[in-house]
């Protein structure tokens, strides 16, 4: 069957429809991972965004029931150049066709992703959309041009947890973490598990009471979509957290929520980072990092100097090697820290998994 992709401003690319037929619409973006396409697939930070990815070849491990990283497919499309025709895993229960058509998610395949790669580098990120129901470009773009933007939207609470729960600390329990879901992926609180931390995952809406009420000893802010600039309850509740010393650590869009609760702007980047493979080098040991991201937002603050703040010194701590973004926030007078990266790493790489660690290690000073 014949699908079309339309960018936003008209470059169209014809193939072949890959798993369920219809029409969807979203932000366009590439991912440079070679592999773990089930994790991407099944982020919640990928809510509304079409995803192409950059190897060509996708599919040939199929999907296990053990990888996803939420409860279903948040893409909002998917573009592959070659998609396998037979999955070649042991631990495959599905293919990846299947499971596209299964929760009814709109691909197009056996398109030039490197040419609509270096058109999304070169123009930025757009909105775009695709169809194996209607193969007019026309029209298509016009259905483009009247689809949300992803500047200014406001998309946590559409992907966090209606309702509060727990993931217990394997073996004896250490410590108890308030995780607020903005769109948290199941691999994060099983990382802090694996550190005898006990996680109350709660909605994203959570007010610092509720989160004080678990009785935690310190606060996750979670990864997750949307412009961090349209979060001004989550921002002002990060902010009551911190006036009360509560400490903190956040990744990615819980990175630029911390940043502008310390009175940071945030800003859309071009393309933005999301892959396996970026290089982000830790300011205090020198020390470069090879980490996964997912990210169309960054944090505003000046990587030269530390900033005074309303609570107190704030330096970056992590940059980006490849284009010099803020990819850390360490607070010296209050116990917060974080980084826009993803430390939990499904699929990889575990560079950063001291991170954790290091959250593990400022509580144990406060216990």
């Amino acid at each position: 069957m014949t699908a079309i992709l339309v960018l936003e401003d008209g470059r169209t690319f014809t193939g072949e429809a890959y798993g369920a037929a219809g029409e969807t619409f979203g932000e366009a973006v590439f991912n440079t991972g070679m592999t773990g396409y089930q994790e991407t697939l099944t982020d919640p930070s990928y809510h509304r965004q079409v995803v192409v990815q950059t190897a060509p070849h996708i599919g040939n491990t199929g999907v296990n029931d053990e990888d996803a990283e939420s409860g279903r497919i948040w893409v909002a499309g998917y573009v592959v150049r070659d998609p396998a025709r037979r999955v070649s895993s042991w631990r495959a229960r599905r293919s990846l066709d299947d499971e596209l058509q299964a929760q009814g998610i709109v691909g197009i395949s056996g398109i030039d992703t490197r040419a609509l790669t270096r058109h999304l580098r070169e123009r930025g990120a757009m909105r775009c959309g695709i169809s194996s129901i209607d193969t007019d470009p026309k029209a298509l773009l016009d259905k483009v041009i009247s689809s949300p933007q992803m500047l200014g939207a406001d998309l946590s609470a559409e992907v966090s947890t209606p309702e509060p729960y727990l993931v217990a600390a394997i073996g004896e329990r250490r410590f108890t973490v308030a995780a607020i879901d903005y769109g948290i992926k199941s691999m994060t609180p099983h990382r802090l598990a694996e550190r005898g931390i006990t996680s109350h995952v709660l909605p994203a809406t959570s007010t610092a009471e509720q989160i004080l009420a678990t009785g935690a000893d310190a606060v996750f802010l979670a990864n997750g979509p949307g412009d961090p600039a349209t979060a001004d309850a989550a921002v002002a509740t990060v902010r009551d957290l911190l006036r009360r010393r509560v400490p903190i650590f956040g990744i990615c869009f819980g990175n630029q929520l911390l940043g502008r609760a310390y009175g940071f702007d945030t800003y859309k980047l071009g393309y933005g980072h999301r892959g396996i493979n970026q290089p982000v080098q830790d300011r205090a040991t020198g020390k470069v990092e090879i980490t996964a991201h997912n990210h169309g937002f960054a944090v505003a603050a000046d990587t030269d100097a530390p900033s005074q703040t309303e609570f107190g010194t704030v330096e970056v701590s992590h940059i980006s090697l490849n284009d010099g973004v803020v990819e850390g926030l360490r607070a010296r007078d209050v116990p917060a820290f974080s980084v826009q990266y993803h430390p939990e790493a499904a699929a990889g790489p575990h560079d950063a998994a001291y991170l954790f660690d290091r959250f593990a290690e400022l509580l144990e000073g406060r216990a």
